[in-house]
């Protein structure tokens, strides 16, 4: 009987009155229970899943040089890379605002997307002596890498109310959408992220591919530039990318201007992310039993 396919579980009786004996503990083996019951150990083992998040944040900024002050310096670097070839050479709209604010803001849901897809990727590798040991849901490992690109996200959002502040750009009312959009990045980022991870695992080569996918998909998506500029015929195909989505509403949210969210792209993109979404768990649940012998 395979490990995945059988869950113990252990209840506890209430103490009896004063002076009599507890009950023992009842162990409960029964094939299958813990497919039944997948997505309730996933709550049952928060805990688990905080204290890898923790780790994942802690290995990242332990004994570097510059410590968290790295999560700034890789986009404003970029922001000031494409506000020159993009805005000064180019000379691109910056739909009614700086073009350095125009190309942070679609800096900060594109690096959010890249920093899970990249950290999931190797999570599970990384994690090898774990899953081969204990039992939980194998999700928590790459779903916990998340709260690290979280965590310079929110580094770097400070930074653009600051760049906001310095431009005189104003937030409005639609700033109290950006909750909803954050988590829809986060979703389009962990759609691809369950996939390449559980690949990773058998296919080793994949942790090759993911930095060149990673750097492809900075120049093709609306990060340097509008959405906009795309020809009217080519742009509701464009956001089949679903970071096309993540990031037109993003703008539309922090920027006000002239920056307007394309409805049919958006539409097309929530869709996508949906099905990369539903994509990825369904093949990481398929190949989950398999990682432990893999690893």
């Amino acid at each position: 009987m395979s490990l995945l396919n059988t869950f113990i579980t252990a209840r506890t009786t209430e103490p009896a009155a004063e002076g009599r004996r507890t009950q023992p503990q009842v162990l409960v083996l029964e094939q299958g229970r813990a497919e039944r019951h997948y997505w309730r150990d996933l709550w049952a083992y928060r805990e688990l899943f905080a204290i890898l998040a923790w780790r994942d944040v802690a290995v990242r900024y332990k004994q570097t040089v510059i410590g968290a002050a790295w999560a700034v310096v890789r986009p404003f670097i970029t922001m000031v890379v494409f506000t020159v070839i993009f805005g000064r050479l180019a000379h691109l709209s910056s739909q009614g605002v700086p073009y350095s604010m125009m190309v942070f803001a679609g800096m900060l849901p594109w690096f959010l997307f890249s920093t899970i897809l990249s950290e999931a990727s190797t999570s599970m590798v990384s994690s090898a002596n774990l899953v081969g040991k204990v039992y939980f849901p194998r999700l928590i490992i790459p779903a916990a890498t998340a709260v690290v690109a979280v965590f310079d996200f929110a580094l770097n959002l400070v930074i653009l109310l600051g760049l906001m502040l310095w431009f005189g750009v104003m937030p409005t009312w639609r700033l109290l959408l950006l909750p909803p959009l954050v988590a829809l990045a986060i979703l389009a980022s962990l759609g691809p992220a369950f996939l390449v991870t559980a690949l990773n695992v058998k296919y080793r080569d994949f942790r090759y591919v993911i930095p060149f996918l990673v750097q492809f998909g900075l120049y093709v998506s609306p990060v340097g530039f509008s959405s906009a500029i795309v020809p009217d015929r080519w742009r509701f195909w464009y956001s089949l990318n679903p970071v096309v989505g993540v990031i037109d509403g993003f703008r539309w949210c922090v920027l006000g201007g002239d920056s307007q969210i394309y409805g049919p792209g958006f539409a097309l993109s929530l869709a996508t992310v949906g099905l990369f979404l539903w994509l990825g768990i369904f093949y990481f649940r398929r190949t989950e039993r398999s990682f432990a012998d893999l690893l």
